[in-house]
């Protein structure tokens, strides 16, 4: 048995070869929004792959026949969905990512609020940056708390580097998508739908290029693609979500009227 619990590619790539190049007969489970965005997003992924043909683990008609596999239930993303499995008079709730905040299409998750009550405490040492100014009794220090041998120490940010093999990078997104139709369309009928819509002047993005909030950055990449690039965090994780199911809508749209 499977349990899909959103459509990104980390849950549900792999899915088209379990359920068509192995021996898996088991059921699969998701919620209908999920599967829809599922077939879309994966037969886009096969479209824009650079893999060659011979070397691909699957192709558009192995999608369809695992879709065909899919069983509906009625979070993170839309479609997303937690499992509470009973076994045995034992329960286990499975889940992974999920969201606190209301968006336009998905409401926040329910948070449980409770105390613990403990006493411990351990002694730290303020070092680098935190250590130029010596704090007072009661005083909150904030910073990286880091175990070495068996001290602890606070750092700065900043200095996370220098003391241990540890550092913080951007990670930075880029997702391309098969898009045939025209590159102005696109952009008004997502105005329509996220409202702050800005055209890059051609000599900073090198071709047709608009953002979305000024968080995400669309771009004209050939007559067959456009190119989707963002910083990760949170906000434009979820943002970049609403903005591709969107372009799949858009498609969707525009091939019913051809």
């Amino acid at each position: 048995m499977s349990l899909l619990l959103s459509f990104h590619l980390d849950h549900a790539a792999s899915l088209p070869y379990f359920l068509e190049k192995t021996t898996s007969k088991g059921p699969v489970f998701m919620t209908l929004a999920t599967k829809a965005i599922y077939k879309l997003l994966l037969s886009n992924y096969v479209k824009v792959s650079k893999v060659s043909v011979e070397d691909m683990l699957y192709d558009e008609q192995d999608i369809l026949r695992s879709t065909d596999k899919i069983e509906v239930i009625v979070g993170h993303v839309l479609g997303a969905a937690m499992f509470m499995a009973d076994i045995a008079g034992v329960q286990v709730l499975y889940t992974r990512d999920y969201s606190g905040e209301e968006d336009c299409h998905l409401c926040a998750a329910e948070i449980l609020q409770f105390s613990l009550y403990f006493n411990s405490e351990k002694m730290a040492k303020t070092i680098r940056r935190l250590a130029e100014k010596t704090p007072k009794v009661g005083e909150t220090v904030s910073g990286f708390l880091v175990k070495k041998a068996f001290t602890y120490q606070i750092m700065a940010l900043d200095d996370l580097h220098v003391f241990s093999q540890l550092s913080t990078e951007n990670i930075s997104q880029r997702i391309t998508i098969a898009y045939s139709g025209a590159f102005g369309v696109l952009k008004h009928r997502l105005k329509q739908i996220f409202e702050s819509v800005e055209s890059l002047p051609d000599e900073e993005s090198e071709g047709p290029t608009f953002r979305v909030h000024e968080r995400l950055t669309v771009k004209y990449e050939s007559e067959k693609h456009i190119s989707l690039h963002w910083r990760s965090d949170p906000i434009s994780d979820m943002l970049s979500d609403s903005v591709i199911i969107s372009i799949f809508l858009i498609l969707i749209l525009i091939t019913s009227y051809c």
